[in-house]
């Protein structure tokens, strides 16, 4: 193919996929209401994406505060503004923290650990016909595979966020302690002061947003495996790649919006 042709069939590729997604949601979203009936589906889900994520997010957490307070102190300190500074460091920080920085890392995060195992989880399930056995019980895949991990990850996301947002705090104030001999007094009485929802609101929207990308497109990728273990292993990187790739287009959509 030519350039041209070759232009032409990704774009067409590209809307039939998002098609596919935009179907999927739609078909899993019928089953909301059923949530009460398949709790217990629903409940193994959350502790998969939640509690077994939870270190792993706090680990990454601690450290993005930590590298936040150290790039904002370090502009400041390069053009010896540290003391005029100081009384706003803090909501810096916490601003960047909590509308940034904690929403796409953590989602990041999530994407290469439950995106990920999803599309293997759900892709091994194809290629060996459990799925098509599904089918032949009368059982929908939708129903029984992608509404409770979409509902744990719409669920489970933002509480996520909310402790990531807590140790980035807490590693913000520890950096800025040992460099700068911030006070916890100085550090979080800025962030209280200059503290608004809004930010808070932003940051756990993107994280709701960001957890039903990441469980439609390990779902949709899963759905679409072939190929036998090769296949599945392609998928995993396929679904990773995607979801990295939207949560960021995404969060640029929202930061022209917002």
């Amino acid at each position: 193919m030519n350039p041209i042709e070759r232009f032409g069939t990704g774009v067409n590729n590209f809307f039939a996929e998002f098609g596919q997604i935009v179907l999927l949601l739609i078909n899993t979203l019928r089953y909301f209401p059923r949530v009460f009936k398949d709790r217990r589906i629903i409940l193994e889900q959350m502790a998969v994406i939640g509690s077994d994520s939870l270190p792993l997010v706090i680990l990454i957490g601690s450290f993005t505060g930590a590298i936040a307070a150290l790039q904002a102190t370090n502009l400041f300190s390069k053009f010896n503004l540290v003391e005029i500074a100081r009384p706003f460091i803090g909501s810096s920080i916490a601003t960047v923290v909590f509308t940034e920085l904690t929403p796409v890392l953590t989602a990041l995060v999530i994407a290469g650990r439950i995106g990920g195992a999803m599309a293997a989880q759900i892709g091994t399930m194809q290629v060996s016909e459990q799925i098509d056995a599904l089918e032949m019980m009368a059982i929908d895949k939708n129903r029984f595979l992608g509404m409770p991990r979409l509902m744990a990850a719409l669920l489970m996301m933002p509480v996520l966020a909310v402790f990531s947002n807590i140790v980035a705090l807490i590693g913000g104030y520890a950096l800025t302690s040992i460099k700068f001999d911030f006070t916890a007094v100085t550090f979080f009485d800025s962030v209280q002061r200059f503290f608004t929802l809004r930010d808070v609101i932003i940051g756990l929207t993107k994280s709701f947003v960001f957890g039903g990308v990441t469980a439609l497109i390990g779902c949709h990728i899963g759905f679409r495996t072939t190929g036998g273990a090769e296949g599945v292993g392609n998928s995993t990187v396929r679904a990773f790649t995607i979801t990295a790739s939207s949560i960021l287009i995404i969060d640029a959509i929202f930061g022209y919006l917002l």
